[in-house]
């Protein structure tokens, strides 16, 4: 039987949303993503794979979305940030692992120094978003982070211990803006800094689906497409009016009901295609 890989990239509170809404809109029009055989989750993808593979129904996913966020203080990607993550590529001088070690042990000394929120926030933050807190049965979702001190991809799966919280906060983790996250003795920040999506990690599948609400090459990073190569694959990233409902700040929760809104309804083009890929 063909295997069916669904790869969840990253892209800020909003694109927790815009997924949502995206996986939505398919059910309702028949395509139900939420049967594949492995999910790569990377940063908000994490969040989105974790609620999927729980068995969250994408009804109730979807009016959490649309539902008043919670105050709580505004973070973004500053142009501090950006700065930060522009030395650490040139550091790095096209070298993907040292990109991670750079970006990693940047955001890990501005954790040290309180500039960051504390890891126990962090886990609050990411524990209301997970409806079910264990990991769901089959070792399909695989959660992406990597390692500050090796700049090294790790994935999780539940086999090795680590909790579906630690993991998910550990791949939510973005550098200097959120703190690192402790794991096994190993400090971990988002997996977006190894790739906005992380499809390789099913590219061995027979088709693939790959949701990808930040999807960019640039330096050692690759984009989807280019990750999954010849493997059969539908990428599909925010449209224009996805993008304009998203907004300038992916991490503010204000645009999350319209993010969810707009994916769901992108849905109605995307649908005749993912199914063809998706059988």
């Amino acid at each position: 039987m063909a295997t069916r890989g669904l790869a969840l990239g990253g892209g800020g509170i909003t694109g927790i949303a815009w997924e949502t809404g995206l996986l939505l809109g398919l059910q309702d029009l028949g395509v139900d993503v939420t049967t594949a055989d492995r999910v790569v989750g990377t940063s908000a993808g994490s969040v989105v794979g974790a609620q999927l593979t729980t068995g969250n129904a994408l009804s109730d996913l979807f009016d959490y979305q649309v539902s008043p966020p919670k105050p709580a203080p505004l973070a973004r990607i500053s142009p501090l940030v950006l700065l930060g993550y522009v030395r650490a590529m040139a550091r790095a001088r096209a070298d993907l692992e040292a990109f991670g070690r750079e970006v990693g042990q940047w955001s890990a000394k501005r954790a040290a120094a309180g500039k960051l929120p504390s890891v126990e926030e962090r886990f609050d933050a990411v524990r209301e978003r997970l409806p079910v807190l264990e990991w769901g049965p089959g070792g399909r979702l695989h959660v992406t982070a990597v390692d500050v001190e090796t700049g090294e991809l790790r994935t999780f799966d539940g086999s090795d211990g680590v909790s579906l919280l630690e993991a998910v906060a550990a791949s939510c983790a973005v550098p200097g803006v959120y703190p690192p996250v402790p794991i096994q003795g190993r400090q971990y920040v988002d997996g977006g800094v190894r790739s906005g999506s992380n499809a390789d990690l099913v590219a061995d599948c027979d088709r693939v689906l790959a949701f990808t609400p930040l999807d960019r090459a640039f330096g050692p990073l690759r984009s989807a497409g280019q990750l999954l190569g010849s493997t059969p694959h539908l990428v599909v990233s925010p449209d224009a009016d996805s993008v304009k409902a998203i907004g300038k700040n992916v991490l503010d929760p204000a645009r999350r009901a319209a993010s969810a809104r707009a994916g769901r309804a992108q849905a109605a083009a995307v649908a005749p295609l993912a199914r063809e890929i998706w059988g």
